[in-house]
């Protein structure tokens, strides 16, 4: 009896790790946070990557979304012409991960919104897991007095603060780029560039949330 016991435990712990991919993540997602893609949709495009196909589907509304990538813990789908999501399964401890969902949208400028779910798909803390950088972050902090009278003048013109999160495929980091410049008029865009810092802000995920990385932001472009 025991050793039945012992191995129902066992397989009920197999299927509980085979549970928790992303691809199998995805496709129990909840219609309410899925609005544009149905659950076929979600199956079909891990079938379609399976078979070296192009993993395109038609959304609730007739439009094309696909899926671009696909790992055990990574996946990205650009849902429409002017929005993407990501998404990344996270280790919080040595039995339970968590997911972090980026839904980008380019209207025309790139800005992102994260989030958090557990492998339940009930939605979690943001401030549990990430604390977004503030806007004086994007800007260098070795300015002269002059320098920092002319850069205060200069985002008087920007008036809104937009960032976009790229997640990374390969790594549990997290890179975020400055983009209320794109917005701005070419002039006063490229008077702002000289007073901002070179490299996006990398954030890495140590201990159960994302903190800021004492190196430059070296996640590529996907």
């Amino acid at each position: 009896m025991k050793k039945i016991l012992l191995i129902l435990g066992m397989c009920l712990c197999v299927l509980t790790t085979q549970a928790q991919d992303i691809k199998s993540l995805f496709i129990t997602m909840p219609d309410s946070l899925s609005l544009l893609l149905t659950k076929v949709n979600r199956e079909d495009f891990g079938d379609f990557l399976a078979s070296n196909m192009k993993a395109e589907v038609k959304n609730r509304f007739g439009k094309p979304s696909e899926m671009t990538k696909l790992t055990a813990d990574y996946l990205k789908i650009k849902m429409t012409l002017a929005s993407e999501v990501e998404m990344k399964l996270l280790p919080l401890n040595d039995s339970t991960k968590i997911l972090c969902v980026v839904h980008t949208y380019m209207a025309p400028t790139s800005d992102s919104h994260i989030s958090f779910y557990d492998t339940s798909w009930r939605k979690l803390s943001d401030e549990a897991f990430l604390t977004l950088p503030e806007e004086d972050s994007f800007y260098r902090n070795d300015l002269s007095e002059i320098q920092t009278d002319s850069v205060r003048n200069l985002r008087m013109r920007a008036d809104m603060y937009m960032l976009k999160a790229e997640l990374s495929e390969d790594t549990n980091s997290l890179r975020f780029v400055y983009t209320t410049p794109d917005y701005l008029d070419k002039e006063t865009a490229k008077e702002l560039a000289p007073y901002l810092r070179e490299m996006p802000l990398l954030y890495e995920w140590k201990e159960g949330k994302f903190v800021l990385s004492g190196k430059d932001s070296s996640v590529s472009e996907k």
